[in-house]
C-alpha cells in the first residue's frame, strides 16, 4: 500500500478501519508507549487515538508529515490543540457520538438514586434482607428539572417525559418557543431549583457555570430532591453537596463527574445517598463505534483537502486564502455577541464587508455561529452542527456581504435582536501585515482594542470618577489591566469602557463593578481556548 499512512494509537472498532477504506496505508502502535508513538508517528499523515494516548508539543515535533489528529470520542483533554495548530495539523473529534449514552446514564443515575439500588445491592452482598430500609420514591407525576437544555438535555427531557415527569428546564440560551414545542416549560433557576423534584445537570463548564449550583442554591431545593451530574464536574459544588445530603436538605444524588479526575476519594462516597460512576458517559460499545466511524470519515475528508465539519481547529476545504484569517476573529465575534445578548437572540446578522466580499464567505457564517454557541451548549459545537443548532434554538441567521467597506479594509459585524426586541452588534476586523485581530465596535460604540483571552465590558451612565473606581475594584481583586477603550455616544450621555485583563474577572468581581458603577449592564468575556 503506498497512499497515506494512518495511524491507529489505541485498540479501535473494526467498523472504522472499515470507514477508513482501501485507500490508506493503515498502521497501529501502542500510543501510550512514548517511544513506540515517537518512532511510528514520524511517517503518519493522519494519527487516530482514543483517550490514552497523549498528544503533545513532542509528538508534533516528530511529526512532519501529519495533517490531522483525530480523537474518537468527544474530548479532548489529551490532544494539545494549541500546539497542532501552531504546526498545522487540524484536530477533530466526534462530538454527537456519545449523546445518546450519556443521557441514558443520567437517566439511569436518577432511577438508581431513587430506587436507593447501590446501597441496597452492597447490603444484598453483605447477606441483608432489608427491604424497608431502602424504600424509594416513583418518579411518576413528579417534577424533573434540566439545567440546560442542549442535545444531551433534550434526550433527557425526552426520556423522562415518557416516564410521566413535567418537565421544566433552565437555559437562557434557548427560546421559550422552542422547549414549548418539547412539551417543556422555561423558567428561572431559582423557580426550578424551588420546585424540582429531580434535577439533571446538561451545562458545559465555563468560568459561568463553575459551582452554579453551590451552597444557596442548595439552600432552595425541596428536601425530597434527587441531584444528578453527568455532564461536567465543578458545576455541582461537592463540598456544598456533601453537607446538604448530610443535613437532609438533599435527599439523593447521582454522580457521574468530578471536580478534579480521576476521583477514588471523596466524602461523598461515604453516603448511601449518592449513586456514582467513575465518568462512564460515553463508555457504551455503540458510543465508541459511532466515534470511531465518526472521525475515520473526518480523517477521509481531511486528507482529501475539503471541509472537514467536526474539526476543531484548522479548517480544511476550499476557502480563500483571503478569507481564512477571518475565520478565528469572527469565531471569536460570536463568543463575544453573546455575551453582550446575554444569551442567544431572536435573529442574527452575519456582515461581511470589503474586498473579502467578492469570496464566498459562507465559512464565515459557520464560524459566527460556531462561536455563538461555543460557551452555551454542552456538546462541542463543530461547523457541522452549529447551523442545526441555531434552527433547534429559534434563531434566524442571515449572510449579508457588501464589496463597500469606508472604514476598514474588511469588517466582519454580528448584528442581531434580543429577545426584548434590543439591538446587539460587535465589529471587528484584521490590520497590519500580520493580520491582528481588532474589536473596532461594540453595542454601537466606537472602540479599537485587541480581543484577548479575558475581556470585561461595562456600559454605564457618562459621568467623573467611574474609570477609577473599575480600576480600585479590579486592583484590589488582583486582576491587572492590559487593555482599555472607552467610548460615549455624547458627553454625559451613555459610556462604554472595554478592558482587556490578564485574568478571568469572576462573577463577585463582575457585581462589584456593576454596583460600584451603577452601570447599565457588566459583560465578562472569556475567549482562552
Amino acid at each position: 500500500m503506498t497512499g497515506p499512512v494512518v495511524l491507529l494509537a489505541e485498540e479501535l472498532s473494526p467498523a472504522t478501519v472499515d470507514a477508513l477504506g482501501p485507500d490508506f496505508d493503515i498502521r497501529r502502535c501502542d500510543g501510550v508507549d512514548r517511544d513506540d508513538l515517537l518512532v511510528a508517528v514520524a511517517d503518519a499523515d493522519a494519527l487516530i487515538v482514543r483517550s490514552a494516548t497523549r498528544v503533545d508539543a513532542p509528538v508534533l515535533a516528530v511529526a512532519r508529515r501529519l495533517k490531522v489528529i483525530a480523537r474518537a470520542g468527544v474530548g479532548l483533554d489529551n490532544v494539545d490543540v494549541k500546539a497542532a495548530t501552531q504546526s498545522g495539523v487540524m484536530v477533530v473529534n466526534a462530538p454527537t457520538s456519545n449523546v445518546v449514552s450519556a443521557a441514558e446514564l443520567a437517566v439511569g443515575l436518577l432511577l438508581a438514586a431513587a430506587r436507593h439500588v447501590a446501597p441496597a445491592s452492597e447490603a444484598l452482598r453483605r447477606g441483608e434482607w432489608t427491604r424497608s430500609k431502602y424504600t424509594g420514591v416513583e418518579l411518576y407525576d413528579k417534577t424533573v428539572g434540566i439545567v440546560g437544555l442542549g442535545r444531551i438535555g433534550v434526550l433527557v427531557a425526552q426520556r423522562l417525559s415518557a416516564f410521566g415527569m413535567q418537565v421544566i428546564a433552565y437555559d437562557p440560551y434557548v427560546q421559550a418557543g422552542r422547549a414549548a414545542q418539547m412539551g417543556v416549560r422555561l423558567v428561572g433557576l431559582d423557580e426550578l431549583l424551588a420546585e424540582a423534584d429531580a434535577i439533571s445537570v446538561h451545562l458545559p463548564k465555563t468560568p459561568e457555570t463553575i459551582g452554579l449550583i453551590g451552597d444557596a442554591q442548595l439552600h432552595q431545593v425541596k428536601p425530597e430532591v434527587i441531584l444528578v451530574n453527568a455532564a461536567r464536574g465543578g458545576i455541582v459544588d461537592e463540598a456544598a453537596l456533601y453537607a446538604a445530603l448530610k443535613e437532609g436538605r438533599v435527599a439523593a444524588a447521582g454522580l457521574d463527574v468530578f471536580a478534579s479526575e480521576p476521583c477514588t476519594d471523596s466524602p461523598l462516597f461515604e453516603l448511601d445517598a449518592v449513586v456514582a460512576t467513575p465518568h462512564l458517559g460515553a463508555s457504551t460499545v455503540e458510543a465508541q463505534e459511532k466515534a470511531g466511524v465518526a472521525v475515520a470519515r473526518s480523517v477521509r475528508l481531511a486528507l482529501a483537502g475539503e471541509l472537514v465539519p467536526d474539526a476543531v481547529n484548522v479548517q480544511g476545504g476550499v476557502i480563500a486564502e483571503d478569507v481564512r484569517p477571518g475565520i478565528g476573529l469572527t469565531e471569536r465575534l460570536g463568543r463575544i455577541f453573546t455575551a453582550l445578548a446575554d444569551g442567544i437572540a431572536q435573529h442574527l446578522d452575519v456582515e461581511v464587508r470589503g474586498e473579502i466580499a467578492s469570496h464566498d464567505v459562507k465559512v464565515l457564517e459557520l464560524a459566527a455561529l460556531k462561536g455563538a454557541f461555543a460557551d452555551v451548549v454542552e456538546e462541542n459545537v463543530s461547523y457541522v452542527n452549529a447551523p442545526l443548532l441555531a434552527a433547534e434554538r429559534g434563531l434566524e441567521v442571515r449572510l449579508v456581504t457588501n464589496p463597500d467597506s469606508p472604514d476598514h479594509r474588511n469588517l466582519v459585524t454580528l448584528r442581531g435582536t434580543r429577545a426584548d426586541g434590543s439591538q446587539v452588534s460587535v465589529s471587528g476586523t484584521l490590520v497590519g501585515i500580520q493580520q491582528r485581530e481588532r474589536l473596532v465596535e461594540i453595542d454601537g460604540y466606537d472602540v479599537e482594542i485587541e480581543p484577548t483571552d479575558h475581556l470585561l465590558l461595562v456600559n454605564y451612565d457618562d459621568r467623573p470618577g467611574m474609570i477609577g473606581a473599575v480600576g480600585r475594584i479590579l486592583g484590589d481583586a488582583g486582576i491587572n489591566i492590559a487593555g482599555m477603550q472607552v467610548s460615549r455616544d455624547r458627553q454625559g450621555g451613555h459610556a462604554l469602557v472595554a478592558m482587556a485583563v490578564d485574568s478571568a474577572v469572576p462573577a463577585g468581581v463582575a457585581q462589584d463593578v456593576r454596583a460600584a458603577m451603577d452601570a447599565v449592564w457588566v459583560r465578562r468575556v472569556d475567549l482562552a481556548d
